[in-house]
C-alpha cells in the first residue's frame, strides 16, 4: 500500500515537472486557494478556524514558492498558449528573468505571511484580507510570467483592483482616501495602456513581446511608435510610481498594513517596470531618442523621492518615498540599455540586480516599521525615538537593508548601483563631443548626488530610531523585551542576512544577471565591471561624503529645532501646498467630470428641448442622463456576455 502510493506520488510529480501544469499552478492556484480560504474562514469561525485558515493560506504559499523553485531550476526555458481560451486567449513563458522574480515574489510573500500573525493579531477582516492577498499574489504571477501585452493587461488590472483591498483595509479615512488615489491612478494608467495595446495592434498586428521584437528590430523610423509606446509606459509607469504618477506611493504605504507595505514596495511595484521594461526591451532596442526620452522622468523620480524622504518624518512614508527615487534609478538603467552601443550590458545587469536588491531591501524595512508600530502603535520620527536602543537584532536587521539602499560597499546594493553608475560612465565616453553628452553629464551628477540623499534620509532613520532618548518625546511601554515572535524574527533575520551575503560574494550576483538577461535581448558579459576597484569605490565614497555634508548641515540643522530643556525634535518643514494630488490632480479631476456631466446633459436635452425649455434641475433631464448611464452599463453586460460565451463556446 504504501509503496503504491510512494508510486503514484512520485508520477504525479514527475507529470507536474515534466509538463506545462506548473506555470497555471503559480498562477491559479492562489486565486483558487483564495476562495477556498475565505471559506474556510467563514464556515470556522472562533480562534481554532483562524488557525486553519492561517496553516491552509501558508500552505499555499509555500506551494507557490516551490513551484516557483522547480520552474527557475528545471523549466528556465518554457512556453505555454491558452489559444482555444476564445477572446480571452493567454500566453505565458518562463525565462531566466521570468523565474527570478517569480521566486522573489513567492518569498516576499512567504516572509510576509510568517510576520503577518502577529502583526494581525488584533485585527478584523482578516477573511477579507487573505482572499484579496492571495488573489493578488496569482495575479502578479501571472504579470511576470505573461508573453504578450494582452496577458500582462489582463493580470495587471486583476492585481491594481485585489490590491486596492490591501491598501483600505484599515478601513480608516486616510486608509480609504489613499486607497481612492491608488484606485484612480491604476484605472487611468489602464486606459492609457488599453489605447497604446489598440495601436499596437492595429499597427502591427500582434502584442506577443517576442512577435513584436522581431519586427521593431527592422525598423529603423519608429516615430509612430512613439505614441502607443508613451502610452503604455503611462499605464506601467503609474504602477511603478514613475513622475509625476508616483502621486498613490507615499501616501498608499503609510496607511496599509505592514506586510501589505512590503509587498506594495517590494513586488508590485515591480510588476510597473516589467512593463516598462518589456516596452523599451521589445520595441524601442537601440533607440537613441527612446532613451533620452525615458531618462527625463527617471531622474525626475530619482531626485524628487530623495528629497520627498529627506523631508519626510515618519517612518514608512519615509520607505515609501524611498521607493519612488530607487524606481528612478531602475529606470534609468533601462534608459540607459535602450541608447544604442554596445555597453548595454552593464545597464541590463544593473537594472535586473537593482530590482532584485530593493524588492529584498523593501521587504526587511517595511516589516522593521511593522515591529516598531507593533509595540509603539505609531511612525512619526518624534515618537518612535529611541525604540531600537538595547534590541541589537532589530539594528542587524535594519543596517543590513538601510547600507543595501544606501549602496554601501560589501552590500548587494553597491554591485547593482556600480553597474547602472558603469553604463551611465561608458554612455558618457561614447557620445563624446555629441550634444546629448551634457545630459549624460548631468545624469552622472544627479546619480551621484541622489546617492547622497539616501544615505542622508536612512541616517536620518537611523538616528530617530537608534539614538534618540526614549524619555525625550514619550512614556515608553515598560521593557520592551519581547518585541517580537521568534518565527517573524528568524524570517526577518534570513532576509536580512542575504543582503551582505550577495554584495561580499559577487559571483552570486553575476550568476543571477548572467541567468536572467535573456529577457532583454542583450547578451554577454560585463567583464569591465571591476566592483571594488579604486574609481568605483572613489564614486560610492563622493556619494557617502555628500550624504554626510546633507545630514550634518541640513537634516541635522535646518529640519530639527530645539524645545526647552535642550531636545531637538525633528519638524515637518514641506510645503503642503506642493502636493501634486491636492493641488493639480484632484481639481483637474473634479473639472473634467464637471464638464463631461455637464456636456452629457445638455446631449441627453436635446430630445426635449423643442418641447419645453431646459432646467438644470429638471427631473426629466436627470432622468434621460440616467437613462443613457443605464444603457451604457447594458451595453459593457452585453459585450461581457459576449466574451465569456465565445470563450466557452
Amino acid at each position: 500500500m504504501v509503496t503504491t502510493l510512494a508510486t503514484l506520488l512520485a508520477s504525479m510529480l514527475a507529470t507536474l515537472l515534466a509538463g506545462e501544469y506548473m506555470i497555471l499552478a503559480a498562477i491559479f492556484w492562489p486565486m483558487i486557494a483564495a476562495i477556498l480560504a475565505y471559506t474556510l474562514g467563514h464556515f470556522l469561525p472562533g480562534r481554532k478556524g483562524g488557525r486553519i485558515r492561517d496553516t491552509f493560506v501558508l500552505m499555499t504559499v509555500f506551494f507557490s514558492f516551490a513551484v516557483s523553485l522547480l520552474l527557475a531550476l528545471y523549466h528556465s526555458d518554457m512556453e505555454l498558449r491558452l489559444a482555444d481560451f476564445g477572446a480571452l486567449a493567454l500566453h505565458f513563458r518562463i525565462d531566466g528573468f521570468r523565474a527570478l522574480f517569480g521566486c522573489v515574489t513567492a518569498f516576499l510573500w512567504l516572509v510576509t505571511l510568517i510576520f503577518s500573525p502577529e502583526y494581525f493579531a488584533h485585527s478584523r477582516s482578516l477573511n477579507r484580507y487573505w482572499l484579496f492577498n492571495l488573489l493578488t499574489l496569482g495575479a502578479t504571477m501571472g504579470v511576470f510570467f505573461s508573453a504578450d501585452f494582452r496577458t500582462t493587461f489582463l493580470f495587471f488590472e486583476i492585481m491594481s483592483l485585489t490590491s486596492y483591498a490591501l491598501v483600505a483595509h484599515d478601513e480608516s479615512p486616510a486608509a480609504l482616501r489613499a486607497a481612492e488615489t491608488y484606485l484612480a491612478v491604476a484605472i487611468m494608467g489602464g486606459l492609457a495602456m488599453l489605447m497604446g495595446m489598440l495601436l499596437l495592434q492595429q499597427q502591427h498586428g500582434t502584442l506577443e513581446f517576442a512577435g513584436l521584437y522581431r519586427i521593431c528590430a527592422g525598423i529603423h523610423d519608429k516615430s509612430l511608435l512613439y505614441l502607443p509606446g508613451a502610452l503604455l509606459v503611462v499605464g506601467f509607469g503609474a504602477k511603478a510610481g514613475v513622475f509625476p504618477l508616483h502621486i498613490w506611493l507615499p501616501k498608499a504605504h503609510p496607511v496599509a498594513p505592514a506586510p501589505a507595505s512590503a509587498l506594495l514596495s517590494g513586488i508590485l511595484i515591480k510588476t510597473g517596470v516589467f512593463g516598462v521594461a518589456a516596452v523599451s526591451s521589445n520595441i524601442f532596442i537601440n533607440d537613441y531618442t527612446w532613451g533620452v526620452a525615458l531618462l527625463i522622468p527617471a531622474l525626475i523620480t530619482m531626485l524628487l523621492g530623495a528629497l520627498l524622504a529627506v523631508f519626510s518624518n515618519d517612518f514608512k512614508r519615509t520607505l515609501a518615498c524611498s521607493s519612488v527615487s530607487q524606481i528612478g534609478f531602475i529606470i534609468t538603467g533601462i534608459a540607459m540599455q535602450v541608447l544604442p552601443g554596445k555597453h548595454n550590458i552593464f545597464a541590463v545587469h544593473g537594472t535586473l540586480l537593482h530590482m532584485f536588491n530593493h524588492s529584498l531591501a523593501k521587504l526587511v524595512l517595511f516589516l522593521a516599521a511593522g515591529v516598531v508600530y507593533m509595540n509603539r502603535h505609531e511612525l512619526e520620527f518624534n515618537r518612535i525615538r529611541g525604540f531600537g536602543r538595547g534590541k541589537p537584532l532589530f539594528r542587524f536587521v535594519f543596517l543590513m537593508a538601510a547600507l543595501t539602499i544606501c549602496g554601501f560597499p560589501l552590500f548587494s546594493g553597491y554591485i547593482s548601483k556600480t553597474l547602472l553608475h558603469e553604463s551611465i560612465v561608458q554612455a558618457i565616453y561614447l557620445y563624446n563631443g555629441i550634444s546629448v553628452e551634457n545630459f549624460l553629464l548631468l545624469t552622472d551628477a544627479v546619480f551621484i548626488f541622489t546617492g547622497g540623499l539616501t544615505f542622508a534620509y536612512m541616517a536620518k532613520l537611523f538616528a530617530a530610531l537608534f539614538t534618540g532618548a526614549k524619555e525625550a518625546t514619550v512614556p515608553v511601554p515598560p521593557a520592551e523585551k519581547r518585541y517580537i515572535s521568534r518565527p517573524a524574527a528568524i524570517a526577518l533575520t534570513v532576509s536580512a542576512a542575504l543582503l551582505p551575503f550577495f554584495g561580499s560574494f559577487t559571483v552570486s550576483m553575476d550568476l543571477l544577471a548572467n541567468r536572467a538577461q535573456d529577457f532583454f535581448h542583450i547578451y554577454g558579459l560585463h567583464e569591465g565591471a571591476h566592483y571594488f576597484s579604486l574609481k568605483n569605490l572613489r564614486s560610492a565614497a563622493v556619494s557617502l561624503a555628500i550624504g554626510m555634508a546633507i545630514y550634518f548641515l541640513m537634516v541635522n540643522n535646518l529640519l530639527m529645532h530645539r524645545k526647552e530643556g535642550g531636545i531637538k525634535t525633528y519638524s515637518v518643514s514641506w510645503p503642503k501646498w506642493l502636493d501634486l494630488e491636492n493641488f493639480i490632480y484632484r481639481p483637474l479631476l473634479k473639472f473634467i467630470i464637471r464638464t463631461a456631466t455637464l456636456f452629457a446633459r445638455i446631449i441627453s436635452a436635446l430630445p426635449t428641448a423643442a418641447f419645453r425649455r431646459p432646467s438644470w434641475e429638471d427631473p426629466v433631464m436627470i432622468g434621460a442622463f440616467s437613462l443613457n448611464l443605464l444603457f451604457a452599463g447594458a451595453g459593457i453586460c452585453i459585450a461581457l456576455i459576449y466574451v465569456f460565451t465565445q470563450a466557452f463556446w
